[in-house]
């Protein structure tokens, strides 16, 4: 299962930087085990997919707690910032990024794909997809799919 996943632009340059390794979330994946290629749009202002990158596992934990072991690690600039995205949550996801890959040329779903609206958190995806992503990344990040679902923080 592929994932379309919306990210702030700072975020994503971090994620293709290598500065981000791990992505935050509040809201779980519905089978973690079986997310394969997360595909990010940039949100506004960008507003395109703008690369991908595998998983390397997803971990659950308490927000602190994910501070403590993945902060270095997080885009973040401090614990602050990090625990103001977790308010009120009692627990929270580090995705684990690799095989990052980032477009020369960003897609912009809207020429693809009628009424376009960009995930709240994330959409899952499924074959058959009019963004044909699948063509445009490199052999390690595969699959064909279409927008299904999404779910929202």
């Amino acid at each position: 299962m592929d994932v379309l996943l919306s990210i702030k632009p700072k975020f994503a340059d971090k994620i293709f930087s290598g500065q981000k390794k791990y992505e935050f979330r509040k809201t779980r994946f519905r089978s973690p085990d079986s997310v394969d290629t997360i595909y990010m749009y940039a949100s506004s202002p960008v507003q395109r997919i703008v690369g991908a990158f595998t998983t390397d596992g997803i971990v659950s934990d308490d927000p602190t707690k994910l501070w403590d072991k993945y902060g270095d690690y997080s885009g973040v600039a401090n614990r602050d910032q990090f625990m103001s995205y977790f308010d009120g949550a009692t627990e929270g996801y580090a995705i684990g990024v690799k095989d990052v890959h980032e477009l020369d040329q960003p897609i912009d779903p809207k020429d693809h794909v009628e009424n376009f609206s960009p995930p709240v958190s994330f959409y899952y995806l499924e074959n058959n997809s009019q963004l044909e992503l699948p063509q445009k990344f490199p052999a390690r990040i595969t699959g064909s799919k279409d927008l299904l679902q999404y779910s929202s923080d």
